[in-house]
């Protein structure tokens, strides 16, 4: 304690110095070098796999390449002016456009009511749950060939129809450009409808049950409480599950690839099937690098909208910062 001084008849009490902020303490070098070595193989494989096909993907759009041979006719943006003129490619990019808007418009509600279903108490929850989830743990090669098996004319899916009384003429599923769009739809559905229902129910397991209770204490239907509580509540899921739903949908290319090819007549093409059919069926790397980097560019702007637009009250709420 600070010894008193006394002044002008007043006794005054000497205020320690403050005292100085402790010094950072440097990382020593070999916790640097232990974190780098952890880190160096997945950078190792970002960089080879991911940041370097992109390069690669960016330079080989600006030439009109086969894959064979020199690097040397340089064409500038002749092939990104080529895709967009190309009515397949808008076609592609319209059915890409066109499977986003029906994910979020027509799963995204089902999977919200098929959840709050599962969440109530009744018998063979669990059981249900898995069936449900089965079909996205299945390749989707193994589901597209699976329903490819099923969807020719006259095939097990049309004498099923027969069987519950359907005795008309059975669409082409998959050989009708006016039905075939709408048949991958429908596949697309059954195969990833599971997760969305997952994420949905992982959503309502960290809704506290007490609001639940002190809505149905004020005479709360069971309705009223989760349009006003429960699905209110569940919003952070459901913007991941659409954030999730966007990048896939413009990303789609196995299901399509499997079970249609793109076709017919180009019905249920793709930019990422448009793309594998140019650059590696007609040997067209030039063209077809320039199609990647377009769909690579889409997703990337629209990823950082939505996260802009979307995502940031979430994230700036699961973020602390330090005072």
């Amino acid at each position: 304690m600070a010894a008193p001084e006394v002044t002008a008849g007043r006794v005054q009490v000497a205020r320690p110095a403050p005292a100085a902020p402790p010094r950072r303490r440097r990382r020593p070098l070999r916790d640097t070098a232990l974190v780098w070595g952890f880190a160096a193989p997945a950078l190792v494989v970002y960089i080879g796999f991911v940041i370097l096909p992109v390069v690669l993907a960016a330079v080989f759009s600006f030439f009109n390449w086969n894959g064979l041979g020199p690097l040397d006719r340089f064409i500038g943006l002749d092939n990104y002016v080529r895709a967009f003129s190309d009515p397949v490619f808008l076609g592609a990019l319209r059915n890409n456009i066109t499977i986003v808007v029906l994910s979020l418009v027509i799963q995204g509600p089902l999977a919200i009511g098929i959840a709050l279903l599962l969440n109530r108490r009744l018998r063979g929850r669990t059981l249900i749950r898995t069936l449900i989830f089965v079909p996205y743990v299945l390749s989707e090669v193994v589901a597209g060939l699976a329903f490819r098996l099923m969807l020719p004319p006259g095939g097990p899916f049309d004498t099923f129809l027969t069987s519950l009384g359907w005795t008309g003429t059975k669409p082409q599923w998959l050989a009708d450009p006016d039905v075939a769009f709408w048949t991958l739809f429908a596949v697309l559905t059954w195969k990833y409808l599971g997760l969305a229902i997952i994420l949905m129910l992982a959503g309502l397991q960290g809704i506290p049950e007490e609001l639940h209770e002190a809505a149905a204490l004020d005479g709360a239907s069971w309705w009223q409480t989760q349009l006003r509580i429960t699905i209110p509540l569940l919003g952070p899921t459901v913007r991941i599950w659409a954030f999730l739903s966007i990048i896939g949908s413009l990303q789609l290319f196995d299901m399509v690839w499997i079970l249609t090819g793109g076709g017919p007549l180009n019905a249920t093409q793709t930019m990422a099937t448009y793309m594998v059919d140019i650059g590696n069926g007609r040997s067209q790397i030039g063209f077809g690098s320039a199609v990647a980097v377009i769909l690579f560019f889409v997703s990337l702007v629209i990823a950082l909208i939505y996260q802009r637009a979307v995502l940031r009250r979430d994230m700036a709420g699961a973020v602390t910062r330090g005072g």
